[in-house]
């Protein structure tokens, strides 16, 4: 009878046995070297922005004196040069301060893990801009997509696709707390034209209207923006739809928009406009243009004080 045969195991090394926790970190801390900065390239489409703020001097401060604490990720190209994954502020700030080169951990990872992981590293932080979470959601996506390999001819939708069961935006939902309806929408935000996109990002039209006007042609984005603009003025959720709904039947134009963004919302207060030309008569050529309403608000001020003198001069 022939002899049963043991299954195999594993077994854990020693090594892995008697390692501790300070000695992965110090095996990790091996895998880190100064690489020159000239040698490392921004990742593609990185979309998240370094922006020279507030933040960023006080990383500015804290790397002068401390130095960099926790090291970037890069990734080595075939070229030999590197690929910034995760620490794009970190050179930015170093960059400032004069350094050549940084602490980095250069990790293997293809092109869709590095994507993935530069995303998630990213999101971390404390503020992100609707701009930043629409063009790192949609980047995330398209890796967890090829990752998975091609959809299922049940799945529609551009950017989401099956992952052993889940939809990958209902997964990418569940790792940054937000529904798959609301990760669809950001990425609607990546077909707003620039200028629309940046008022999204300064507050100035919410979330919602913008994923509807992400819907309008090229051409009639423009057209709103232009509109808004005349206007000082931006589209509530109720007139984006309603232009939207148009615009399926193929009756929205410029003169339409127009009409609609001249409707009185509900909150809407009473706005004094003053035209440029008119106004910049009446100033003197030495008041810069910044200083206009500053000079306006003052010189109301003085005729309103010298209505007062001249009502009580009159009783």
């Amino acid at each position: 009878m022939p002899k049963k045969k043991e299954p195999s195991f594993a077994l854990p090394s020693l090594d892995d046995i008697f390692s501790t926790q300070e000695m992965r970190d110090d095996e990790k801390l091996r895998k880190v070297r100064d690489i020159p900065i000239e040698l490392i390239d921004d990742f593609p489409d990185h979309p998240f922005k370094v922006i020279e703020n507030e933040d960023m001097m006080e990383l500015v401060e804290s790397i002068r004196n401390r130095g960099v604490l926790t090291p970037t990720v890069v990734r080595e190209k075939e070229d030999g040069r590197y690929e910034m994954v995760s620490g794009h502020r970190r050179k930015f700030a170093c960059q400032l301060i004069g350094l050549e080169t940084i602490p980095a951990e250069v990790k293997e990872l293809d092109r869709d893990e590095a994507t993935i992981y530069m995303v998630e590293s990213n999101l971390q932080r404390s503020v992100i801009l609707p701009s930043e979470k629409a063009f790192s959601y949609k980047m995330q996506l398209e890796a967890m997509k090829r990752q998975a390999g091609r959809p299922s001819k049940n799945n529609l939708s551009p950017v989401a696709t099956n992952l052993k069961g889940t939809r990958s935006d209902e997964l990418l939902g569940k790792q940054v707390g937000e529904s798959k309806d609301q990760i669809r929408r950001y990425i609607r935000l990546t077909e707003l034209i620039p200028e629309i996109l940046q008022m999204v990002d300064d507050g100035k039209i919410a979330l919602r209207p913008a994923v509807e006007i992400s819907y309008f042609p090229v051409d009639l984005q423009q057209d709103l923006l232009e509109t808004m603009e005349v206007e000082d003025c931006t589209p509530s959720f109720a007139q984006t739809v309603k232009m939207r709904k148009l615009l399926a039947e193929d009756k929205l134009t410029p003169e339409v928009i127009y009409s609609i963004m001249q409707e009185e919302k509900p909150n809407q207060k009473e706005k004094i406009v003053l035209r440029d030309d008119r106004v910049r008569k009446l100033i003197p050529t030495s008041i810069p243009k910044a200083k206009t309403e500053e000079y306006v608000i003052k010189a109301l001020e003085f005729y309103g004080r010298h209505r007062e003198r001249q009502n009580r001069d009159s009783r």
